[in-house]
């Protein structure tokens, strides 16, 4: 497909996506949205990609919602729901999504990157919730993940005051994995999802959906769901291939069965 809003390119078993509204700071209107999005939907399909890249560039990842756009817009106007609808998709990738941040992740560009799974950094990244200050809150994820990952006090910071942080500190805190020169920022994602797009796809998907639904479930639950994950995998094609590799001293070869 065509995007107005994104780029898209294979690399590989990597599919990365860029965020292209350089002149509004990646602003987060509703058309990046769907573009973004459906973006994600297509290369989360395509049984050649194994591993998503998300990022903004050098300068800049998303420095928030299109403000003026969002201003004109009614507590039930249809492009709101629409718009939840396509960033709820997002979430939903199955395959492994890495953040690649540099520069501004503000209010929906924060909520943005805490929606994939591993987030690396380049040392100008700065991550905020200042949806407080236009009399609002963060609605895609900000006040839920955000407490999930650095804890209630460090997020009740971040919501209440709108202040952003800088990467080192979003690293101390465990918001991102790493941080790493800006030059550096894509080679460093693309090196993890290589690793990532090495490992067999269908234990990769289920380590995803554990580590996912142990934010939402009792500890009893969540480990009742891994055992199930675990078993179901025996029966997979890609556990034989493994074990009998490892047990011959050579590389396996995983097909995704």
């Amino acid at each position: 497909m065509e995007y107005q809003n994104v780029l898209v390119e294979k690399d590989g078993p990597l599919g990365v996506i860029t965020l292209n509204r350089p002149q509004q700071l990646n602003a987060l209107s509703y058309d990046l949205v769907k573009d973004l999005s459906l973006a994600m939907q297509e290369l989360d399909q395509d049984d050649d990609v194994r591993v998503l890249i998300v990022t903004g560039g050098d300068k800049v990842f998303a420095a928030g919602a299109d403000i003026k756009e969002m201003s004109e817009r009614g507590p039930f106007d249809e492009r709101i729901n629409e718009r939840l609808t396509y960033r709820d998709r997002i979430n939903k990738t199955r395959k492994p999504v890495i953040a690649a941040v540099s520069g501004f992740a503000l209010g929906g560009g924060c909520e943005v990157a805490m929606s994939c799974d591993i987030i690396i950094a380049s040392e100008t990244a700065r991550f905020g919730q200042p949806e407080v200050n236009l009399g609002i809150i963060p609605g895609t994820g900000g006040t839920q993940r955000l407490t999930h990952a650095v804890g209630k006090f460090r997020a009740m910071e971040m919501v209440l005051t709108g202040e952003a942080i800088s990467a080192a500190d979003a690293e101390r805190i465990g918001l991102v994995n790493r941080v790493v020169p800006v030059e550096l920022l894509l080679e460093e994602a693309k090196a993890i999802a290589r690793k990532i797009a090495a490992k067999p796809p269908l234990a990769v998907r289920a380590g995803k959906e554990a580590v996912l639904k142990s934010a939402n479930l009792p500890l009893d639950e969540g480990l009742e769901f891994e055992r199930k994950s675990f078993f179901v995998l025996f029966s997979s094609e890609d556990k034989t291939e493994g074990m009998k590799a490892f047990i011959e001293k050579r590389k396996p070869v995983f097909k995704g069965k």
